[in-house]
């Protein structure tokens, strides 16, 4: 069985070819190959499957749970297809639990997202090394609390989930801690619900900047984010929003059969 390892800014995943459609990508085997000891190691893996006439993004978070959507992932799918072959260098569309989301890979090997719209949907607060920090509440296809705050973001333990409103956010939330560090310009760490501190989360930036734009009272705008693992483009405008960033394939090799269906 195939594997594809890539990164997008740091944030990692396995990718798994499944033209056929017969992958039985059960959470121990999920949880298996993120493992970093035992496993291929990633914050996530990415089942290609063709369904509908298009590419479907079958996105798992490390945990093994079911996630609707994922920037980061989309854009090292999105490679992964134009490496392949599949699909030519360009615009095309990828089906994800989020709905349709056109890409656009660029010679350069960036890959640019149609992230869909940013909905800012309320206010709320993030618990953080004991203490409480207000942000805004963004559907990105999923829920982030992102969290503008003057106290540097690399103050921060993030090793355990921040605590949060579970009404609000009754399946988990993403939660992003953000640093204004210039002219249109962010700084942002992020505790993905399912996975822990990732180096990057690409719906993540998404919230960031729609947070920082609803704290000045505006709903479009566009920023650069620092991530730990690198540097995106975010842009959002009234109806939707597009992430910019890089897209890496690092390896590609075969899983031991024996090892699979050990973990069935």
């Amino acid at each position: 069985m195939e594997f594809v390892k890539g990164h997008g800014t740091e944030n990692d995943f396995v990718v798994l070819p499944d033209l056929d459609d017969q992958l039985d990508l059960t959470v121990a085997r999920v949880q298996a190959l993120c493992n970093r000891q035992r496993g291929l190691g990633a914050d996530g893996v990415l089942r290609v499957v063709r369904t509908g006439g298009k590419w479907f993004m079958d996105y798992r978070n490390a945990d093994g749970s079911v996630a609707e959507m994922c920037g980061n992932g989309l854009r090292v799918f999105a490679r992964y297809l134009v490496d392949a072959g599949h699909q030519p260098q360009g615009e095309f569309v990828v089906g994800t639990r989020a709905g349709d989301k056109t890409v656009v890979t660029h010679p350069d090997g960036s890959v640019t997202n149609d992230m869909g719209p940013a909905r800012v949907t309320g206010t709320s607060i993030a618990a953080v090394d004991g203490q409480g920090i207000g942000g805004f509440a963004v559907d990105v296809g999923n829920p982030h609390l992102a969290c503008v705050t003057e106290e540097p973001v690399d103050r921060f333990d993030l090793t355990a989930p921040p605590g949060f409103d579970p009404v609000m956010f009754p399946h988990g939330v993403n939660v992003e801690l953000v640093n204004v560090i210039g002219q249109d310009a962010l700084r942002m760490r992020v505790h993905e619900r399912g996975v822990g501190e990732t180096r990057s989360c690409g719906t993540g930036t998404v919230a960031a900047v729609a947070s920082w734009l609803a704290g000045q009272g505006r709903s479009t705008g566009a920023a650069t984010v620092d991530v730990l693992g690198g540097q995106v483009r975010v842009t959002i405008d009234p109806t939707t929003s597009t992430l910019t960033g890089p897209a890496v394939l690092v390896a590609r090799g075969e899983l031991d059969k024996s090892w699979w269906d050990a973990l069935a």
